[in-house]
């Protein structure tokens, strides 16, 4: 088990409801919650298969050197960069209005 965030923006009500199952939603769009892999690996696939126009980030605990990991779905400015193995974000330049 390990503590699990979900970050969601423009995303449709029946993707937020079946998150509302597994992780409790703390703010509007950030839930939280302790899971296995497994069920992080099954919201995701919910995730994925819901978004639609919507963008998503999931990060969760990890023993890896920064203590998470973390994926992405959908556009938005920030991006996950690798960087010798440690996970970062880059930013995209503001596009023109």
């Amino acid at each position: 088990m390990s503590m699990l965030v979900v970050v969601t923006e423009n995303v449709p009500p029946r993707l937020r409801g079946r998150l509302a199952v597994w992780l409790l939603e703390v703010r509007a769009g950030v839930y939280i919650g302790d899971t296995s892999k497994r069920i992080r690996e099954m919201i995701w696939e919910q995730i994925d298969a819901l978004a639609e126009e919507g963008n998503v980030v999931m990060a969760w605990a990890t023993n890896t050197e920064s203590g998470f990991d973390f994926q992405t779905y959908g556009d938005n400015r920030r991006i996950p960069v690798d960087l010798d193995g440690l996970r970062l974000v880059s930013f995209l330049p503001v596009k023109d209005q």
